[in-house]
Protein backbone atom coordinates (compact mmCIF):
# COMPACT_ATOMS: atom_id res chain seq x y z
CA UNK A 1 0.00 0.00 0.00
CA UNK A 2 1.05 3.57 -0.46
CA UNK A 3 0.21 6.02 2.31
CA UNK A 4 -2.69 3.99 3.71
CA UNK A 5 -5.69 5.73 5.26
CA UNK A 6 -4.41 9.28 4.74
CA UNK A 7 -3.77 8.62 1.05
CA UNK A 8 -7.30 7.23 0.61
CA UNK A 9 -8.87 10.19 2.46
CA UNK A 10 -7.04 12.81 0.35
CA UNK A 11 -7.74 10.92 -2.88
CA UNK A 12 -11.47 10.63 -2.09
CA UNK A 13 -11.78 14.24 -0.91
CA UNK A 14 -10.15 15.61 -4.08
CA UNK A 15 -11.39 13.05 -6.66
CA UNK A 16 -7.77 12.02 -7.09
CA UNK A 17 -6.35 15.51 -7.63
CA UNK A 18 -4.21 14.58 -4.62
CA UNK A 19 -3.03 10.98 -4.62
CA UNK A 20 -3.57 9.87 -8.22
CA UNK A 21 -0.06 10.93 -9.21
CA UNK A 22 2.35 9.21 -6.81
CA UNK A 23 6.15 8.98 -7.04
CA UNK A 24 6.17 9.10 -10.83
CA UNK A 25 3.32 6.65 -11.36
CA UNK A 26 -0.46 6.55 -10.89
CA UNK A 27 -2.66 5.16 -8.13
CA UNK A 28 -6.28 4.09 -7.82
CA UNK A 29 -8.35 3.17 -4.78
CA UNK A 30 -9.49 -0.45 -4.61
CA UNK A 31 -12.31 -1.27 -2.20
CA UNK A 32 -12.76 -4.90 -1.22
CA UNK A 33 -15.07 -6.61 1.25
CA UNK A 34 -13.28 -8.06 4.26
CA UNK A 35 -13.48 -11.84 4.03
CA UNK A 36 -13.93 -12.23 7.79
CA UNK A 37 -15.51 -8.94 8.85
CA UNK A 38 -17.66 -8.13 5.82
CA UNK A 39 -16.43 -4.52 6.18
CA UNK A 40 -15.32 -2.41 3.24
CA UNK A 41 -11.53 -2.06 2.99
CA UNK A 42 -9.74 0.57 0.89
CA UNK A 43 -6.29 0.18 -0.59
CA UNK A 44 -4.39 2.76 -2.68
CA UNK A 45 -2.59 0.80 -5.40
CA UNK A 46 -0.38 1.51 -8.39
CA UNK A 47 -2.27 0.75 -11.60
CA UNK A 48 -1.99 0.72 -15.36
CA UNK A 49 -4.58 0.39 -18.09
CA UNK A 50 -4.78 -2.58 -20.42
CA UNK A 51 -7.52 -1.99 -22.96
CA UNK A 52 -10.69 -1.34 -20.95
CA UNK A 53 -9.29 -3.09 -17.87
CA UNK A 54 -7.16 -1.85 -15.00
CA UNK A 55 -4.17 -3.79 -13.71
CA UNK A 56 -2.79 -3.90 -10.16
CA UNK A 57 -0.13 -6.10 -8.58
CA UNK A 58 -0.52 -8.08 -5.34
CA UNK A 59 3.14 -7.66 -4.38
CA UNK A 60 3.00 -6.80 -0.67
CA UNK A 61 6.53 -5.48 -1.18
CA UNK A 62 7.80 -8.99 -1.87
CA UNK A 63 6.59 -10.47 1.42
CA UNK A 64 5.87 -14.19 1.48
CA UNK A 65 2.22 -13.53 2.37
CA UNK A 66 -0.04 -11.84 -0.18
CA UNK A 67 -1.62 -8.49 0.76
CA UNK A 68 -4.89 -8.63 2.67
CA UNK A 69 -6.77 -6.89 -0.14
CA UNK A 70 -5.82 -9.76 -2.46
CA UNK A 71 -7.14 -12.37 -0.01
CA UNK A 72 -10.35 -10.35 0.25
CA UNK A 73 -10.94 -10.17 -3.51
CA UNK A 74 -10.20 -13.87 -3.88
CA UNK A 75 -13.07 -14.49 -1.43
CA UNK A 76 -15.35 -11.88 -3.06
CA UNK A 77 -14.23 -10.70 -6.50
CA UNK A 78 -16.81 -7.92 -6.79
CA UNK A 79 -14.94 -4.75 -5.87
CA UNK A 80 -15.22 -0.98 -6.20
CA UNK A 81 -12.56 1.04 -7.99
CA UNK A 82 -11.91 4.78 -8.01
CA UNK A 83 -9.68 6.32 -10.67
CA UNK A 84 -9.60 10.09 -10.22
CA UNK A 85 -13.31 11.03 -9.92
CA UNK A 86 -14.56 7.88 -11.66
CA UNK A 87 -15.98 5.31 -9.22
CA UNK A 88 -17.25 2.02 -10.56
CA UNK A 89 -17.92 -1.60 -9.72
CA UNK A 90 -15.54 -4.17 -11.13
CA UNK A 91 -14.85 -7.87 -11.07
CA UNK A 92 -11.32 -8.73 -9.98
CA UNK A 93 -9.49 -11.77 -11.23
CA UNK A 94 -5.95 -13.03 -11.16
CA UNK A 95 -4.29 -12.92 -14.58
CA UNK A 96 -3.87 -16.39 -16.01
CA UNK A 97 -0.41 -17.90 -16.53
CA UNK A 98 -0.94 -17.28 -20.25
CA UNK A 99 -1.76 -13.57 -19.70
CA UNK A 100 0.88 -12.72 -17.12
CA UNK A 101 3.91 -12.57 -19.49
CA UNK A 102 2.17 -9.76 -21.40
CA UNK A 103 0.84 -7.93 -18.32
CA UNK A 104 3.85 -8.10 -15.95
CA UNK A 105 6.07 -5.82 -18.12
CA UNK A 106 3.26 -3.23 -18.26
CA UNK A 107 3.32 -3.07 -14.48
CA UNK A 108 7.11 -3.14 -14.09
CA UNK A 109 7.35 -0.24 -16.54
CA UNK A 110 5.11 1.70 -14.12
CA UNK A 111 6.92 0.48 -10.97
CA UNK A 112 10.26 -1.25 -11.66
CA UNK A 113 10.57 -2.41 -8.03
CA UNK A 114 8.02 -5.17 -8.75
CA UNK A 115 10.85 -7.18 -10.34
CA UNK A 116 12.90 -6.76 -7.14
CA UNK A 117 9.90 -7.74 -5.00
CA UNK A 118 9.54 -10.98 -6.97
CA UNK A 119 13.15 -11.91 -6.15
CA UNK A 120 12.40 -11.58 -2.41
CA UNK A 121 9.76 -14.32 -2.31
CA UNK A 122 9.07 -17.79 -3.65
CA UNK A 123 5.43 -16.73 -3.97
CA UNK A 124 4.34 -16.01 -7.53
CA UNK A 125 3.30 -12.36 -7.34
CA UNK A 126 -0.03 -12.03 -9.14
CA UNK A 127 -1.19 -9.40 -11.56
CA UNK A 128 -4.86 -8.65 -10.90
CA UNK A 129 -7.18 -7.62 -13.71
CA UNK A 130 -10.06 -5.31 -12.76
CA UNK A 131 -12.88 -5.57 -15.29
CA UNK A 132 -15.49 -2.81 -15.12
CA UNK A 133 -19.03 -4.08 -14.58
CA UNK A 134 -22.01 -2.47 -16.34
CA UNK A 135 -23.46 0.32 -14.20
Amino acid sequence: MLFGKEHVERYRATDGAEGHEWQGTTALILTTTGRRTGERRDAPLIYQRHGDDYLVVASNGGADAPPTWYLNLRADPEVEVQVLGDRFRARARTATPEEKPELWPIMTAAWPAYDEYQTKTDREIPVVVLERLPS
